[in-house]
């Protein structure tokens, strides 16, 4: 009983910090300094875990987002969340990536383990290989816009970790860690088609 009144504890203090902290709308438009094109939109999948979607668009070219979607070993730095990369392997087009995650929803440390690959067209694909995850699948879809000086994105995350925590509580804070994502990425964009200049 007291081990049950200690988790409801916690879960709600989890869950008054995710409502109240401090979240920009999600809406067609520009979030913070994330210009969506179309509304980020994270619910619960009805076959389990969490999807999220959006339209995004990035300053620099296809190639200055591929970079930063491809420097594995910085992938912790495009993230509000504590982890670390224990290890990333290329094996020949397919990149391994072994990252271990702290997140406040979740006890201790996550392992995530995947293989992402570049798409044709431009972007890339994550997949799940392994870990406390039971589903894992992120793609970036990139192409031109304007006038090849920015990116049009489309953005999709497939996420169900082995826990007991309900989906609706997940999407709640993903909606709110993908926000600050967006934006960290949009940073670093922005740096790197700043220094091409």
């Amino acid at each position: 009983m007291l081990r049950l009144m200690s988790f409801l504890v916690f879960l709600f203090g989890c869950v008054a910090g995710l409502v109240m902290g401090p979240v920009g709308p999600s809406r067609a438009g520009e979030v913070g300094s994330v210009h969506l094109l179309r509304s980020l939109i994270v619910q619960p999948d009805p076959a389990g875990g969490v999807r999220a979607t959006a339209t995004l668009l990035f300053p620099g070219s296809p190639a200055v987002l591929h970079s930063i979607l491809t420097d594995y070993h910085k992938w912790p730095e495009l993230f509000e969340t504590r982890m670390r990369m224990a290890e990333v392997e290329d094996r020949g087009g397919h990149v391994l990536t072994d990252v271990y995650i702290s997140h406040a929803l979740l006890p201790g440390e996550q392992r995530l383990l995947c293989e992402s690959q570049v798409l044709p067209g431009g972007g890339l694909v994550t997949d799940l290989k392994g870990g406390d995850f039971k589903q894992y699948h992120r793609a970036w879809k990139l192409e031109p816009a304007g006038d090849g000086t920015q990116t049009r994105a489309d953005f999709e995350l497939l996420v169900e970790p082995k826990t007991m925590i309900p989906d609706w509580l997940i999407a709640v804070a993903m909606e709110r860690e993908l926000n600050v994502h967006f934006r960290i990425v949009r940073q670093k964009a922005l740096d790197r088609a700043t220094k091409e200049k």
